[in-house]
């Protein structure tokens, strides 16, 4: 698995980049993160994310951190899931319907040939799906790339999000309209079959940030 999210907001953008493994079956993923010219290690192991964070970045004076995003996800409904769980964007497809779909043509992808179609995901079929309606509306704009076997060669999925409230402020400190963040994010798929071994590190070594996480979210509600 390859992936690439580019956020934008204000006229700037960021853009992060992955690659590992997923296990689209159990969840279970591996991959290491660049983003802002430094690089994260990354486990998701039944819903918890582990993170490796560069050196002398890591609170508690341990290497790893953790976040059960099971918890965060029933919460705040989305964010930027898909660098923190690649299969729960990845199941996002399971989702789609004969409605809405329209195919785009033939295109080639990592050397093999593939089918792209346009959908309409509706968001009320995703799980969390009332709080990710909140954040980006209705439907979510996808598309995907179709081997001739149907497997899923690539994945693009394009959110308007609704910025956190905490920086809906003006310079005088007045609220002003809610800013939109828009997040694309790009999942390429190759050599199926590959096995994902994905250990959790030793809890020596693990700070669990899931209670923080949770406080930041309430804080943006």
């Amino acid at each position: 698995m390859r992936l690439r999210v580019q956020s934008s907001a204000r006229g700037a953008s960021q853009t992060a980049n992955g690659q590992g493994a997923v296990d689209l079956e159990d969840g279970d993923s591996v991959m290491t993160v660049t983003a802002q010219g430094q690089q994260i290690e990354q486990r998701v192991i039944d819903q918890v994310l582990y993170q490796k964070m560069p050196k002398g970045q890591a609170p508690g004076g341990k290497p790893w951190i953790k976040i059960d995003l099971g918890k965060v996800a029933a919460q705040q409904g989305t964010g930027n899931q898909s660098m923190s769980d690649p299969a729960q964007s990845a199941a996002y497809a399971k989702a789609i319907t004969d409605k809405d779909v329209t195919e785009k043509g033939p295109a080639t992808v990592n050397g093999v040939k593939t089918t792209r179609y346009r959908v309409s995901v509706d968001v009320a079929g995703l799980p969390n799906g009332e709080a990710l309606h909140k954040q980006v509306g209705p439907t979510l704009p996808m598309d995907v790339w179709l081997d001739d076997e149907g497997r899923m060669r690539r994945q693009q999925i394009d959110m308007t999000v609704k910025a956190p409230q905490a920086t809906q402020r003006s310079s005088s400190g007045a609220s002003s309209a809610p800013e939109k963040v828009t997040v694309r994010t790009v999942m390429d798929f190759t050599d199926f079959g590959t096995e994902v071994e994905a250990d959790e590190p030793p809890a020596a070594q693990v700070t669990d940030m899931t209670g923080k996480a949770l406080e930041q979210g309430k804080g943006q509600s």
